[in-house]
């Protein structure tokens, strides 16, 4: 062990195990080509003895035969176990780089509730609602004053005006009716 290394990152972990797991899983594979391999041998050699007639040989290599069979059943469990901590491995990878960002997020939200004081921001938004009710209550003041000034006889008689036409289109005579 070295003592001057330092401490590998999560990220040069993750390789590594990645490099092992995969480097594990190839020679998993591998053995369970060579086993197959040998199942055909074997399959053949079950066929050649069993047309000689000898029934013990082939007993024999039967019993092989499933064993054989079974050594790859486990093998293949193995690589997908192989695999599963793979993906495992990922998973907590991942974690860890949420976490990371959390912290993250974590620290900015605090820099941000120091910089907005409640009691100051309370203060802002009362001042605020204060102007908003000032500025409702002086425009609906000047609209108040420019309806008197422009509300003279000449509006209503160009209003009158304008319901006659309308009457008039829609064939409606006012003089009849009154």
């Amino acid at each position: 062990m070295n003592i001057f290394s330092k401490k590998p990152t999560p990220k040069d972990a993750l390789r590594e195990s990645k490099r092992e797991v995969s480097h594990a899983t190839r020679g998993i594979e591998r053995e369970i080509t060579a086993l197959q391999l040998e199942e055909k041998k074997l399959v053949a050699e079950i066929k050649r003895t069993a047309k000689t007639g000898n029934e013990a040989g082939t007993k024999i290599l039967a019993r092989q035969l499933v064993r054989l069979r079974q050594q790859i059943s486990n093998l293949q469990g193995n690589r997908a176990q192989m695999r599963g901590i793979a993906t495992h491995t990922q998973a907590m990878y991942a974690n860890t780089s949420v976490a990371a960002g959390m912290k993250g997020a974590g620290k900015a939200m605090g820099a941000i509730n120091k910089q907005m004081a409640p009691a100051k921001q309370m203060k802002i938004m009362q001042e605020f609602q204060r102007q908003s009710a000032q500025m409702d209550m002086t425009s609906e003041m000047m609209a108040d004053s420019i309806d008197n000034v422009l509300d003279n006889d000449e509006a209503e008689e160009e209003t009158e005006d304008v319901t006659n036409q309308v009457l008039d289109e829609i064939g409606v005579d006012i003089a009849s009716q009154v």
